[in-house]
């Protein structure tokens, strides 16, 4: 069953009962690959985001749900506010507030910038999270670790590549690339720096406006890991302003080297976008070890 075959009825019950309201009506909005996505309207007015499927992986809206919050900890830039969320019985959702975009102010991108780099600079405890999350419907484990090689080595890539030998959508090269790459991941990921606190899946569907215009980040796959990760991100499929990378490199300076570590920091997106879409990637993923072996 899909997300869409849910009834309307049965997802107003099971919102207005996580919310102690009466759910009056659901009308569908524009929400992603992964899920389908509701406003829905409460007795009184209020309106509330929310997103539901149908089968998700165990625990996905309570991870997430989880992660906004923690995002939010950091009082960087507009995160909505959880307002419950089901992982459990026949309609399983996250509600959150319901952020009605406007036209983006002209100081957009500088706001984002330098709230992005408020958000890294907060930082994180460790390199990793103190619960598993989801990219997509893919796992992801965040076990702590003593290095930013360590852990984009083994619970990022590692991972990615595993499932898509289990898929088949890993050939033999592929996997002799990264076996060359983790030989020296040491030596290619940078300088040290302390563990940033992530958005983790910063493409350009993932920034909202609020009400005002200031930007919002939504759909988080956070953990702390090195900000270059988001940026990189924000690189690979576009959606982003120079003024907005200008503003973040003036708040928060990246290391020497940085921009000769971007697509190292995207193999980890694209091997996710060949487990969940398929092989139309792997040229991608094949270009990039070829750049690092």
């Amino acid at each position: 069953m899909k997300p869409s075959q849910l009834s309307s009825a049965a997802l107003l019950q099971a919102v207005g009962d996580e919310l102690g309201v009466r759910a009056l009506r659901a009308q569908s909005v524009s929400g992603g690959d992964i899920n389908d996505a509701y406003c829905v309207e409460l007795r009184g007015g209020e309106r509330v985001f929310v997103k539901t499927h149908a089968s998700p992986p165990d625990g996905m809206f309570t991870a997430e749900a989880r992660g906004i919050r923690w995002l939010a900890e950091a009082d960087a830039i507009t995160i909505p506010r959880v307002l419950g969320y089901r992982d459990d019985g026949p309609v399983r959702f996250l509600a959150l507030e319901y952020i009605a975009g406007a036209l983006r102010l002209e100081s957009y991108d500088d706001q984002l910038g330098r709230g992005l780099a408020a958000l890294h600079r907060y930082g994180a405890p460790a390199f990793g999270l103190d619960h598993s999350n989801f990219i997509g419907t893919l796992r992801q484990g965040n076990e702590s670790v003593d290095s930013w090689a360590e852990f984009y080595q083994r619970r990022r890539l590692e991972p990615q590549l595993a499932l898509a030998e289990k898929n088949g959508l890993a050939p033999r090269e592929m996997i002799d690339g990264f076996e060359q790459l983790f030989g020296r991941l040491d030596d290619v990921v940078g300088p040290p720096e302390p563990p940033a606190r992530l958005h983790g899946d910063l493409w350009g569907g993932n920034q909202h406006t609020d009400a005002n215009g200031s930007p919002c980040l939504i759909d988080p796959a956070c953990y702390g890991g090195h900000r270059e990760m988001d940026l990189a991100m924000m690189r690979l499929f576009g959606g982003f302003s120079g003024a907005c990378f200008s503003a973040y490199e003036e708040a928060f300076p990246l290391s020497a080297g940085a921009e000769q570590r971007v697509m190292l920091c995207q193999l980890y997106p694209l091997m996710v976008h060949l487990n969940l879409f398929g092989s139309s990637y792997q040229n991608g993923v094949m270009n990039i070890l070829g750049s690092y072996c």
